[in-house]
């Protein structure tokens, strides 16, 4: 991804009646460029460059290369995404059309979708109304005013009609709903200053539109207006803008490496998982070969779960309703639970987490402080009804497996076990070659959602926060991402090609111990409630399964690997000898196969390098008569004349060592290439 440099920051006074743009140019500060100021910042609020103060104002600069001048480039965009629809396809209503992470998107309703080819006009058409440099002129306008002004379009008005709170805005809206002043966004042809479009939006744009330094679109896809699914279905159409051209090849470089390694085609090369229509949409199936990297993956932590003091319990897929309102999850999460099952007059539901079983286990007879902390864990499988438009592979799936465990502590306990639980998930990932993280810290917000005491509230998250600290990882706040039940901190992982994943999760929960009764007989003899922490250390096995599928993107390091060495006899004649080999390799442990097909020696090599298989041991007649084989590494690197023994030492100690870089990192000086 292209790196955000440092804006400028330096304030800049504009004197009353100036426009920010003379402002800033007696200042020297540029208007062109990478490092050019889009807009300013007065008071927190971003202002066009054409905005005249009433009063001289210090005004802070917005580079374009700024998170925020960011946003003003892709906003600007969509608005010219947008007229360009309207020429090509007069007619078409337009929804919102914001900014998002790393571009921008409209959603339009046109007579019929859009095709490939009706893309590549409109961006044709995009780079027309670029290059004529039309002027954003901003304008502010009352509400009946504005729905004369746009009474053909109906998704502006419903927007509109939401302006005062009276309803809940669509996500990202690019119109000020609730606010006390609609305004509307001229595009104003340069020689004439007529308007020759308009749309109802809040701004704030860049001068031009010659001032978008670069863009693409990138795709069309349906989406439901305002995100429901009873709502008519329109099209959103997606692009990326950035500061420059050099900005916007990297990021195109960017995707194109991320769908090198995408995880859902590799799924499918590497003979891994799939998605079975017949069994629906988000839920997968695994098959022997990644059945082999999930077994690791449970295995390990499994193993890793005991050592670190937890027991492992089960609990079934389904449960009785009265459970999950117990427990304070049916009020605030029905809608992604799936619909309840009428059986023997109780409404049953699949499980969409394991904590409420887990307390009635601790329920299940008294307990004491001396056991305390109690941990708890499981493989536990739960089915969320994700929305169709979020599923995405394994990293958004209906039907999930946690490893899920939950530690009851005394509330002085508290923060030791968070510390203990901290170094058990930064232990883990980085096990699995993971190193590059931070952590968040989810707080609750003003929503109605979040119960307990304020009190209740602080002290948790004043534990969390200080164990975090600790770390020394950079803590990013979270504002209002809490459970409901309490805070939470998530770790923050980035892959390979700097992508961020939310991987593990810590919970401090101290209402669930409450609405179930739970108590612990303390040391003076009296009845105390324990306070709950969820800790989550892949967050899913999906969800883990996927990101590390990209991040290494399908070449796991050997100790995961389906097919750890791979045996390629050069003639016949030299299969019954590796066939040798590869048994005293299983011997080890060893996950090994042995090519005996048809083919040529040449596409044996070939289909081992799409396998990805981290080692290839081949050999020919020379080799059978020494008693060595040569190896043969993923990038290519091979080192030839090995003894047997000395090969088979080699494998097995790297795939117990676990070690997640390259074996040809550390070959000898005799290996070629």
């Amino acid at each position: 991804m292209p790196a955000v440099p440092q804006a400028p920051t330096a304030a800049v006074l504009v004197p009353a009646g100036t426009t920010a743009t003379q402002a800033l140019k007696d200042a020297g500060v540029p208007l062109k460029g990478a490092d050019a100021a889009v807009v300013v910042r007065v008071d927190g609020e971003l202002k066009d460059l054409a905005w005249v103060p009433d009063a001289d104002t210090e005004v802070e600069p917005v580079a374009a290369s700024s998170p925020d001048g960011r946003a003003v480039i892709r906003h600007s965009a969509a608005h010219v995404l947008a007229q360009a629809v309207q020429d090509l396809f007069p007619g078409t209503r337009l929804g919102i059309g914001p900014p998002v992470s790393d571009g921008f998107y409209y959603d339009v309703d046109p007579e019929k979708p859009f095709t490939p080819e009706d893309l590549q006009a409109i961006e044709m058409r995009m780079q027309a109304i670029v290059r004529e440099g039309q002027f954003f002129a901003r304008r502010e306008i009352s509400d009946d005013d504005a729905r004369v002004e746009l009474a053909h379009e109906p998704y502006k008005l419903e927007l509109i009609g939401l302006k005062g709170g009276a309803g809940d805005a669509a996500e990202g809206a690019d119109v000020e709903v609730g606010g006390a002043q609609l305004t509307m966004y001229d595009n104003l042809d340069p020689r004439s200053r007529e308007r020759v479009w308009t749309d109802l939006c809040r701004g704030p744009h860049l001068p031009r539109t010659s001032a978008i330094p670069a863009f693409a679109l990138t795709r069309v896809a349906a989406a439901y207006w305002r995100g429901n699914e009873k709502n008519p279905q329109l099209q959103r159409v997606y692009g990326t803008a950035w500061e420059s051209r050099d900005a916007l090849k990297a990021y195109q470089d960017h995707l194109a490496e991320a769908e090198r390694r995408d995880h859902r085609r590799l799924g499918v090369e590497l003979d891994l998982f799939s998605f079975p229509d017949e069994i629906g949409s988000g839920l997968a199936v695994f098959h022997p070969r990644g059945g082999v990297v999930k077994r690791e993956m449970e295995d390990y932590v499994r193993r890793r779960h005991i050592e670190e003091g937890f027991s492992y319990v089960g609990s079934p897929h389904i449960s009785k309703g009265g459970l999950f309102e117990t427990s304070g999850h049916l009020p605030y999460y029905e809608d992604t639970m799936f619909p309840a099952m009428d059986l023997e007059n109780s409404k049953y539901y699949l499980k969409a987490m394991n904590c409420p079983m887990h307390n009635l286990i601790f329920r299940s007879r008294g307990r004491s402080y001396r056991e305390l902390p109690l941990r708890f864990f499981e493989f536990g499988s739960v089915y969320r009804y994700e929305k169709s438009g979020v599923v995405h592979g394994l990293t958004r799936v209906r039907g999930l497996t946690q490893d899920d465990s939950h530690s009851y502590v005394t509330p002085e306990g508290a923060p030791g076990e968070i510390r203990h639980l901290l170094a058990f998930v930064l232990g883990l990932l980085k096990d699995f070659g993971l190193d590059d993280y931070y952590l968040e810290l989810s707080t609750r917000g003003d929503s109605e959602k979040f119960i307990g005491s304020d009190e209740e509230w602080d002290v948790a998250t004043r534990v969390l926060e200080d164990a975090a600290k600790e770390t020394g990882l950079e803590l990013v706040p979270d504002p209002g991402g809490a459970a409901f039940y309490g805070p939470k901190i998530s770790v923050q992982a980035r892959d390979a090609i700097g992508r961020t994943w939310q991987m593990s999760t810590i919970q401090y929960d101290f209402n669930q111990p409450a609405r179930f009764g739970l108590e612990y007989s303390a040391a003076d003899g009296t009845r105390q409630q324990p306070v709950m922490i969820h800790s989550a250390k892949f967050g899913s096995i999906e969800r883990f399964f996927g990101v590390l599928t990209e991040h290494y993107a399908g070449a796991f390091p050997a100790w995961l690997a389906p097919v750890q060495v791979l045996g390629i006899p050069i003639t016949d004649e030299q299969v019954p000898y590796l066939t040798d080999v590869a048994r005293q390799l299983r011997a080890r442990g060893i996950r090994v196969e042995v090519d005996d097909s048809d083919d040529r020696m040449q596409k044996k090599i070939r289909t081992a390098s799409k396998q990805k298989v981290p080692f290839v041991l081949i050999a020919g007649a020379t080799d059978a008569e020494a008693g060595a084989v040569s190896f043969r590494y993923r990038d290519g690197s091979q080192r030839n004349g090995v003894p047997v023994a000395e090969a088979v030492e080699a494998v097995a100690a790297w795939v117990a060592d676990r070690r997640n870089d390259d074996p040809a990192a550390e070959l000898p000086d005799e290996s070629t290439a």
